[in-house]
């Protein structure tokens, strides 16, 4: 069995498709732009509004739009038929009984007539459809008039249906009943049709009964539905309302919503069952019953209607293709159609039958547009890949100019996601694709997701250097996707915008929003466009925008006096990738990067400061796998970077990126909070040289410690350096290298600090006078130079950043809030401490200041490998421990209430209220039980009856005659169990489960935690002046005087943030590069080299085999089945001769001719299977006549041609039943034409074969016939008699000059192909004309050059090029296969070449400055020579002609 796929084409259409891209559009027009205003949020917000719309509003909407739109059909008069129905009764020639009649009128002996006795009135039967008992979808119907506009159709499909535009047409058509396929067959239809129908987004249409093919593509359809997908699959089912079974329940005035259907097919008689797996239905009434095809037409126009529109996505505009899958091919249809027309032989007429065979030959004749599929031919398995490639076969068919055409393929492709088609057939070494041309397709692939077809650009020349503009961006950045999150930032931006005279994005917003993501350590990456470049920006231009693309250093400078941003395309387009959370994409861009260390980590940042804001926990998860992803992706570069050269590796963490924003990737690691990338051996290796310093890390500890306490020994060499030179040198250099050091001015602080808190505790506890002490006034000046410490690192910003970003940056530190608290405690303390009537006061506060300085020791010990990691559990423990005290104050206070309640009657002393409520039920949890609680330990002596003594308690709710306590003591009892049980062991076990957990949490990480913290420890010192408290003074002043009275700005140290040199930077920029690669290759090495892939690689394999093996058979017994077939009929030949033989000899002669049997040529060769196909070189016959004279509708009218089949083409053929109508087109020259030829009399006086006054009608192929008055064609028939379109009866002479020279690149030389050279031709083009032309035609009697080629040259050239015309070479002469071609007139031409081989022609010169087009409407230029050149046909075998004449390419 065999799938036909044919694409019915619709050539006007296609080749009114000018452009590819997106029209120009403002900005300022919102309606044309994706609605940037609509943030995430609600849109979410919206879609769940949509959601909760009731059913009963959507029906309400249907019910009013559908039957004021939607018509159906039915008879309104009674007409009796002479038939009756299948149950007997008496039926009108509609096929519906009486009853079903509007008005009971009966016209015995008229014939009934649709137009009279059927009307349009509402329809009656539409809303949801359900199949009863079978449990599927609800899907949708309606009945309507097969007069129903298809415009009228797709609007209630795509708009009141929500069916989304489709990329692809698929119509299915076949065997509608007694239909078969074999297993295998059925298979992969099904299979290939749903994927084709998935992957490219397709409507399925079909004719929707419960039958033979239709049921084939429904029951896929349920199949698929069974497994998951993507998205559902739409299947359409156009029936005819009149042959369906059990309609009536379909019928609802108001709207079926749902309607059930019940699928009886052993009751439906010659009716038919809609199939329960399509999910829309559109059945087609013409108010008959049981008849069928009915809905034919209606589908045709739809379908045709549908091919016509335009569906943009991603930029991408493409008319909607259509593709025709029919069932069952080759001569097992034939036969099937054979036995069919058996019985229906009787009622064809022979017209009936030329015309059919008319049709088949054309249709067989444009074999571009017709695809086979064998199953396991050619190693064809799946049927999807054949129908789309019937689609490009049918486009590369058109007689477009190369690039339109092949972009139109391009742009199928892109638009079903079809990769492997692309690479297949249109990514071949038959087309050489310009980078620019691919741009459209490559902003498409990016905003539709498409990351195999933006790899597949790459590797076919785009670069992004090149494609990436800032207009491109621009417009990128328009289309997000509407549900990322980065859209809502970005809204919000737009929102808070004072004064935007443009609503859109802008770059400068983008920035913002990066800006907030990356951390206030990035500056802007985009720069406000200057005034001058304000209105290229708001118009955003088609999607060919990078071909006038902006250069990068003229877009993206400020004006003077500020920084310079540069753009950079592979950080823009990744940036766009990432925000979207597109992790395919943002991979393959990523691997384009140059600044890959830094990109990965921005990246990674990104997403951990998106996945805060997110919502939907899956999409979190997603965009957190994807940060620690791109952190192991520089974590992977940066060991590659760091095993070839340590110390340039170590370069790239502190170079500044230009193009990230002037940060580091040290930066961005912190600001990411990387841990794994900062506990990496090479970043530890670089931060424990910062942290010696100019020291040698081999150097001991107790070697630093014993030089800083006697720094004499620093000329013994008991502390060597790190550089040998500085080793040798002595004095006080060695002093400064020493002492500058952070390891040195971290001990110096630390013994500094302690040198502090001892002093302060000494004055606190010994020495706190009424007047300050020496040591009082120390602690003063020492806790001075302590504020002065704080201010210098809060005012320092060596960036240049602003005094508001370096207070937050100041204060984002926990420890710097620790210090400015203890410092304005002390502030307090002190200025209490002066008042001598706050002495004391100002001692507590002083003291309670003490502890804070002391809990500031905590950050000291950071720096420790093992004190470190356990700071940071206690600091996670707090954590836990405000969330417990949340749960246990719930605990606490209801028992304290409840007991206080219970026990004290009206306590009003707020402090002892406190206690039994509070305090006393805390210290219950400690083992501290109340003494009278159970009334065991009572004594009155203990507690105050009336509250009023301010030391005790009031005393409970006592018997004052027994002095005993009255209060319930089994519940009191009951209430402390019960507490404690939940507080004593539930919560207390929760509490140490939490510790356990954060413990063991932080303990598994312990070693990345203290390497991440290291960092900040050792910047901080790094930075710090040398000299500890309190001589830090000296320090600070020396920096009061350099800053603010010399005015010497700040500089960041380079150990931190260095800023290379161009050369040096690019030379480090491509050593990243170059080592980015080795990481992606061993990666790749790694993937392949896993257990699962190396399983799956075999897995392919072993499919292969098994498809090649089962290719191999069926090929091999498909050829001996074709051998044995052409033997048998050989034989049987065989045999007929000889017994033909045999009977002239027994007849004693040698017979006549009638006879003797002619064998037939073999059918196959050996091993060889025809096909029908675009690459078969075998022609039709029939095709040695003209085809073009013959096509049924002549041009530029309605009138039809009378078929004629190739065979009946010669006029010695006997065709009796050949009728062609007259035709011929009213002139408004009529005295330049011939007469119309209504009458003999005006056309007596014409003398053909001959030379007629100023006209030659003699033919170039000898003398033609003349039958009543009129010539005959000498090719043969036509189909249409008259003069038609032509001037003349007879021959009608044109001149057609081809005009060539060779293409040459610019530097001259000629361009080749296929080593051939490569031909220019002059063409021109009228009008609204779908085909270029030669520049030649018809001449007005006695002129020569002919009138077109007049309308195109000046006056004064006249002259020359009649002399180029004589000099020419002709290179045909003779009948032009013509579409205005007719019975009785024919065009005949001359064809001459002129060909100009040198460039620096002077005629061609002199040609070039006088073409002058003197018709607005015609255009003319040099077109490149190829076989898809878009010319006539008849020319187009003329420019073949002259380029094989002249030995070049065609």
């Amino acid at each position: 069995m065999e799938l036909l796929v044919k694409r019915r084409h619709d050539q006007a259409s296609s080749r009114e498709e000018d452009g590819f891209g997106v029209q120009p559009r403002r900005v300022a027009n919102l309606a044309m732009v994706p609605n940037l205003r609509q943030s995430s949020t609600s849109l979410c917000r919206s879609r769940r509004l949509q959601r909760l719309f009731s059913s009963c509003e959507k029906q309400e909407n249907l019910s009013s739009w559908i039957p004021d739109n939607i018509k159906k059909k039915e008879c309104i008069y009674f007409v009796e038929s002479s038939k009756l129905s299948d149950a007997g009764k008496v039926v009108c020639e509609c096929g519906y009984p009486r009853e079903k009649h509007l008005e009971e009128a009966t016209f015995q002996g008229q014939e009934w007539d649709p137009k009279k006795h059927v009307r349009e009135m509402p329809t009656d039967a539409f809303g949801d459809i359900v199949f009863t008992g079978l449990g599927q979808k609800a899907g949708k119907y309606v009945r309507l008039s097969q007069d129903t506009p298809s415009s009228l159709i797709y609007q209630l499909m795509t708009q009141e249906w929500g069916l989304d535009a489709p990329n692809l047409l698929i119509s299915v058509t076949g065997g509608a009943k007694d239909f078969n396929m074999k297993p295998r067959l059925k298979s992969v239809f099904r299979r290939g049709l749903l994927k084709v129908a998935q992957t490219s987004g397709a409507w399925v249409i079909t004719g929707g009964s419960h039958t033979g093919v239709m049921k084939q593509v429904g029951e896929a359809v349920r199949q698929l539905s069974g497994s998951f997908c993507e998205r559902e699959v739409v299947t359409i089912g156009i029936a005819t309302w009149g042959t369906l079974h059990n309609r009536e329940s379909l019928i609802h005035p108001m709207g079926g919503f749902p309607a059930e259907y019940i699928m009886d097919e052993g009751g439906q008689g010659n009716l038919t069952c809609l199939d329960s797996n399509h999910s829309h239905f559109i059945l087609v009434d013409d108010g008959t019953h049981g008849r069928y095809g009915v809905e034919i037409p209606l589908r045709t126009n739809l379908e045709k209607f549908i091919s016509q529109q335009t569906k943009e996505r991603g930029g991408v505009a493409i008319k909607i293709p259509i593709v025709c899958v029919v069932l069952e091919g080759g001569p097992g249809t034939l036969n099937k159609l054979s036995m069919f027309f058996q019985g229906m032989f009787e009622t064809f007429t022979e017209s009936k039958i030329v015309e059919w065979t008319k049709k088949i030959q054309d249709i067989v004749r444009r074999r571009q547009l017709l695809t086979v599929f064998r199953e396991g031919k050619d190693g064809q398995q799946d049927v999807d890949v054949p129908i789309l490639q019937a689609l490009l076969k049918a486009s590369r068919s058109l007689d477009h100019f190369g690039h339109e055409n092949w972009d139109h393929q391009l742009k199928l492709a892109v638009a079903w996601n079809r990769v492997d088609i692309a690479q297949s057939e249109i990514f071949t070494d038959e087309r050489q694709w310009k980078p620019s041309e691919l741009y459209p397709m490559m902003v498409a692939a990016l905003i539709t997701n498409k990351p195999e077809f933006v790899k597949l650009f790459l590797e076919n020349g785009v670069q992004l250097k090149e494609f990436v503009s800032q207009a491109t961006l621009f417009y990128l950045y328009q289309n997000l996707e509407p549900t990322c999150l980065f859209h809502c930032k970005l809204d919000k931006v737009l929102a808070g915008e004072p004064e935007r005279l443009d609503p859109s994005v802008l770059l400068q917003h983008v920035a913002q929003v990066l800006r907030e993501l990356l951390g206030d350590s990035t500056q802007l990456l985009y720069s406000r466009p200057r005034s001058s470049n304000q209105q290229r920006l708001l118009t955003v231009p088609s999607v060919k925008i990078s071909v006038q693309r902006v250069s990068r250093q003229s877009s993206c400078k400020r004006s003077s006096g500020q920084a310079t941003f540069t753009i950079d395309p592979v950080r823009d387009l990744l940036i766009w990738a990432v925000v979207q959370n597109r992790r395919e994409l943002a991979e393959i861009i990523w691997a384009q990067s140059q600044d890959c260390i830094a990109a990965a980590l921005a990246c990674s940042k990104i997403l951990k400061e998106l996945s805060k804001e997110e919502e939907d926990t899956d999409s979190l998860e997603e965009m957190l796998a994807l940060a620690d992803e791109y952190e192991q992706r520089a974590i992977g570069v940066f060991t590659e970077c760091y095993r070839k050269d340590e110390e340039r590796a170590q370069k790239l963490l502190v170079r500044v990126s230009e193009a990230w924003g002037k940060t580091t990737c040290l930066q961005l690691a912190l600001e990411a909070k990387d841990m794994k990338f900062m506990s990496h051996g090479g970043i530890q290796a670089y931060l424990t040289k910062v942290w010696w310093g100019q020291l040698s890390v081999d150097n001991g500890l107790w070697r630093v410690v014993l030089s800083m306490l006697f720094f004499p020994l620093l000329y013994t060499g008991l502390v060597s350096f790190r550089n040998k030179g500085q080793q040798a040198e002595g004095g006080l250099a060695r002093v400064r290298a020493f002492f500058s050091a952070p390891v040195v001015v971290f001990h110096m602080n630390i013994l500094s600090y302690f040198a502090f808190l001892c002093l302060f505790a000494y004055v606190l506890m010994v020495d706190f006078q009424p007047q300050p002490s020496g040591c009082e006034c120390l602690i003063y000046v020492w806790l001075f130079s302590l504020v002065c410490e704080e201010l210098r690192q809060l005012f320092y910003d060596p960036d240049g950043s602003g005094l508001r970003k370096a207070v937050l940056v100041y204060f984002s530190d926990f420890w710097n809030k620790l210090d400015v608290c203890a410092i304005l405690l002390f502030i307090a303390g002190l200025t209490c401490r002066l008042v001598p009537s706050l002495l004391y006061t100002g001692r507590i506060i002083l003291s309670l200041d003490f502890t804070m300085f002391c809990l500031r020791l905590m950050h000291i010990f950071t720096i420790s490998k093992t004190l470190g990691p356990k700071i940071i559990i206690v600091r996670r423990m707090m954590k836990d421990v405000f969330f417990f005290l949340f749960l246990l104050a719930v605990w606490v206070v209801s028992f304290g209430v409840a007991k206080q309640a219970i026990l004290i009657h009206n306590e009003r002393r707020v402090e002892w209220i406190f206690r039994g409520a509070v305090y006393h039920s805390y210290l219950t949890i400690f083992g501290q039980l109340p003494t009278y609680i159970d009334g065991v330990n009572f004594r009155p002596d203990q507690c105050s009856p009336d509250g009023t003594d301010p030391y005790k308690p009031k005393c409970p709710e006592i018997d004052q005659a027994r002095q005993e306590p009255v209060f319930p003591e089994w519940l009191t009892v009951l209430l402390l169990c019960l507490y404690l049980l939940f507080a004593n062991i539930l919560l207390l076990n929760l509490l140490i489960a939490m510790f356990n957990y954060t413990f063991q949490q932080v303990q598994e990480h312990t070693d990345q935690i203290w390497k991440f913290q290291r960092h900040d420890l050792i910047e901080e010192y790094q930075g710090r002046p040398p000299a500890p408290p309190p001589f830090i003074l000296l320090s600070h002043l020396h920096l009061f005087i350099k800053r603010v009275v010399l005015k010497i700005p700040a500089k960041r140290h380079k150990q931190f943030k260095n800023k290379l040199e161009k050369n040096e930077e690019a030379a480090l920029l491509s050593w990243e590069i170059y080592l980015k690669e080795n990481y992606l290759q061993e990666q790749q090495l790694q993937q392949k080299q896993r257990p699962e892939q190396k399983i799956q690689d075999v897995s392919d394999k072993a499919d292969t085999m098994v498809r090649l093996l089962e290719t191999a058979r069926l090929k091999q017994s498909g050829a001996v089945e074709q051998r044995l077939a052409s033997l048998e009929e050989q034989v049987a030949q065989t045999a007929t001769a000889l017994r033909w033989i045999v009977k002239a000899l027994r007849d004693s002669g040698f017979g006549s001719e009638e006879g003797v049997p002619t064998l037939a040529p073999q059918k196959a060769s050996v091993g060889r299977d025809p096909e029908l196909d675009s690459g078969s070189k075998a022609e039709d016959p029939g095709d040695t006549y003209h085809v073009n004279a013959r096509h049924l509708l002549y041009p530029s009218c309605s009138v039809l041609r009378f078929p004629v089949p190739n065979e009946k083409v010669p006029w010695e053929t006997e065709f009796l039943v050949y009728n062609p109508p007259f035709y011929t087109a009213d002139r408004k020259d009529k005295d330049l034409v011939d007469p119309v030829g209504d009458a003999l009399e005006p056309l007596s006086r014409i003398s053909y074969n001959a030379v007629d006054g100023p006209l030659d009608r003699r033919s170039f192929h000898g003398v033609y016939a003349v039958r009543d008055g009129l010539p005959l064609n000498p090719m043969g028939r036509t189909g249409l008699r008259g003069r038609g379109d032509l001037s003349y009866f007879g021959p009608n002479h044109t001149l057609q000059p081809v005009i060539t020279r060779w293409r040459r690149s610019l530097d001259g030389a000629i361009c080749r192909k296929n080593v051939k050279k490569m031909l220019e031709v002059l063409v021109v083009k009228r009008g609204r004309s779908e085909h270029w032309m030669l520049p030649g035609g018809s001449r007005e009697p006695g002129e020569m050059l002919p009138r077109k080629l007049k309308q195109v040259l000046r006056r004064e050239f006249w002259s020359s090029f009649e002399r180029l015309l004589t000099q020419g070479m002709e290179v045909y002469k003779g009948y032009m296969d013509d579409p205005r071609n007719t019975d009785n007139a024919w065009i005949e031409t001359v064809a001459v070449s002129i060909h100009f081989p040198d460039q620096s022609d002077v005629e061609l010169k002199r040609l070039n400055s006088h073409l002058h087009s003197y018709d607005e409407g015609m255009a003319i230029r040099w077109q490149v020579v190829d076989e898809r050149i878009s010319l006539c046909d008849n020319h187009k075998v003329i420019l073949q002609k002259v380029a094989a004449l002249l030995g070049a390419y065609y």
